[in-house]
């Protein structure tokens, strides 16, 4: 019996129809460098700054469109390329700006026996930390609930041992906090450079680790400034945020601080000794 050819022909046509498209993911969007206001103060519906994507990729994908327009287009069909056009279209994806913040010259941890030192430089240098709250989300109410956040003790030149937050209502752990205001903000020094050099696993005690707990507490106005100095000097992004998400400052009051910095267990290091000591 003959075998039928039909199939594989029918198949073999779509792939030559495709030869030529890209795939793109739906979750980034690409405008045209016309749409762009590079150093322009962007309003908080134009929010977030746009910045420059330099892979080949995306310029390969969907034409430019007016996605910051008055008509937003979703990615509709793929658009085949036609001859080297493509290549040359200048596009940009939808993103913050990234600004850099001038890193301090301090690199090397602290002995592992200066227990004080190495949580003050771990709360220092941590740039986000994981915070856990009890949930008062439906499904799992009551039951530990984490998330990130990104914090700052103080510009990198000040540090102070207090963390700072700057948080929306909209968040699920800000409504947490609002039923029970007690939390436990954790540092990894596998954010750093440190681990890695040592190659160290991020669960090696010799990596360390710090957890603070402690009771979140809104920012006074008297130390507004300075928490809006600590949180915007490490991360400008935060003060081009959009404003109709009404967020504010809090601060970690510490109750205990928890750090593990090596083998052989772990300390409880006192209030005292963690604010008298220095990152520096």
């Amino acid at each position: 019996m003959r075998p039928s050819y039909f199939p594989l022909a029918l198949f073999a046509n779509i792939l030559y129809l495709c030869e030529s498209y890209t795939l793109r993911s739906s979750v980034s969007w690409v405008v045209s460098s016309n749409d762009v206001v590079e150093d322009g103060d962007l309003s908080e519906e134009v929010a977030p700054a746009l910045l420059v994507d330099s892979a080949g990729l995306w310029k390969q994908a969907y034409p430019s469109s007016n996605v910051l327009g008055d008509s937003v287009e979703s990615p509709g069909e793929l658009v085949k390329p036609e001859g080297d056009s493509a290549a040359q279209l200048s596009s940009r994806l939808f993103s913050y700006r990234l600004e850099k913040v001038k890193k301090s010259a301090s690199s090397t941890p602290p002995p592992h026996q200066d227990t004080a030192k190495t949580a003050r430089y771990i709360s220092h240098y941590s740039d986000w930390g994981y915070l856990a709250t009890i949930s008062t989300q439906d499904k799992i109410k009551g039951l530990p609930f984490g998330n990130i956040f990104s914090v700052s003790d103080g510009p990198l030149d000040n540090s102070t041992g207090v963390i700072y937050f700057y948080v929306t209502p909209m968040d699920n752990t800000v409504a947490d906090l609002k039923s029970n205001p007690y939390a436990s903000l954790t540092f990894s020094e596998a954010e750093g450079e440190f681990c890695r050099q040592m190659v160290y696993d991020p669960e090696d005690p010799r990596c360390a680790r710090l957890t603070l707990t402690g009771k979140m507490v809104e920012v006074a106005p008297e130390e507004l400034a300075f928490a809006k100095e600590a949180v915007f000097s490490r991360h400008p992004v935060m003060a081009k945020w959009p404003v109709g998400h009404k967020w504010f400052f809090m601060k970690l009051e510490l109750i205990q601080i928890w750090l593990q910095d090596w083998v052989g267990g772990t300390t409880l290091i006192p209030l005292e000794d963690y604010f008298k000591a220095t990152p520096f």
